[in-house]
């Protein structure tokens, strides 16, 4: 029986507002791509980012140039040899890894290579506020063990403070989504390190990260905006500390893990990082994720509403997915 594809459009609300540098939105928007063969099926879910030149539009449309190729049964290689890395690659991938571990019974771990799936502590995410904001944002979570503290760049010392004060025992790691000057940078990263923040995320602009090879580290730097695949990673050694593998940037499970592997063989630490989506997308990250030093995969923990079934969160434990959610 031939495959068949299916692109659809989701919409799913936020709790509350989930801010960023780049601006703040309210519901987590995501295009997933199914396929079915008879009674298999095989799902991914990614999230269009206007930061990287894509759009619902344009990944529906990426997908929908993939169809006859999908349909008459084109794999993950031929996959990466006709998208560049991004959300439609990965909604194809993810869906492809998802239909074979249907269609042979093997779990989607196996294939990759893994004996088991642990269950993994993730961040949750303090957004961007004003200092007292975060502050109370920070003391409802105080309860989770690692917080993700987004920043803005000025003012961004007051906001670390305010959240160290409001969560004076969880472990914490900021991320600036290259909000930061280098001539912020180290009185900036002082303020981490006083609050003893773990790790920094993509303090300076992609195209302006050069600076980090010369800058002191008092906190480790860690890689986003700055990597997507393999190609030109070499060239963050000396600059970056650790690099975040997130599927929509790799454009897939396959490529994520062939990041990840690179990138701990040039000495990188990983952190496993996510948009805000869905479980569906979450999922295939969670394989990505097993032996991370930092695992970001909160996105369910901030809707409103997740898609059912979904992964299993106690408090900030999250547990490998079910067969009937993905893999």
């Amino acid at each position: 029986m031939s495959v068949q594809l299916t692109v659809s459009v989701e919409r799913f609300p936020i709790a509350g507002r989930f801010v960023i540098s780049r601006g703040a939105k309210t519901e987590a928007v995501v295009v997933t791509a199914t396929l079915r063969d008879g009674d298999a099926l095989g799902r991914g879910e990614c999230v269009p980012y206007a930061r990287y030149g894509e759009s619902v539009e344009s990944v529906v449309d990426q997908l929908e140039s993939l169809r006859a190729l999908l349909e008459a049964g084109a794999d993950r290689a031929a996959l990466a040899a006709l998208l560049p890395p991004g959300a439609a690659r990965n909604a194809a991938d993810c869906a492809l890894w998802d239909l074979e571990a249907k269609r042979t019974g093997v779990p989607a771990y196996r294939l990759a290579g893994l004996e088991r799936m642990e269950p993994l502590v993730t961040a949750y995410t303090i957004s961007v506020g004003t200092p007292q904001e975060m502050r109370e944002a920070a003391a409802k979570a105080a309860h989770r063990p690692l917080l993700k503290v987004k920043l803005a760049g000025e003012g961004d010392a007051e906001r670390i403070n305010a959240v160290r004060a409001g969560a004076p025992e969880a472990e914490l790691v900021v991320d600036a989504n290259e909000a930061w000057t280098e001539a912020a940078f180290i009185a900036n990263s002082e303020a981490c390190a006083r609050a003893r923040v773990r790790l920094i995320e993509q303090p300076l602009p992609a195209g302006a990260d050069a600076a980090l090879a010369h800058l002191p580290h008092p906190v480790p730097i860690c890689a986003d905006e700055s990597v997507h695949d393999r190609v030109g990673l070499a060239t963050l050694v000396g600059r970056y500390d650790a690099v975040n593998v997130k599927l929509d940037k790799a454009g897939g499970l396959t490529e994520a893990l062939a990041l990840a592997a690179e990138a701990r063989r040039l000495g990188f630490s990983i952190m496993a990082g996510c948009m805000v989506g869905t479980s569906l997308a979450m999922a295939p990250a969670l394989i990505v994720a097993q032996g991370a030093e930092f695992v970001d995969l909160d996105g369910p923990l901030l809707l409103a509403k997740d898609r059912e079934p979904g992964l299993r969160y106690e408090g900030s434990l999250v547990f490998p997915p079910e067969r009937e959610l993905w893999g």
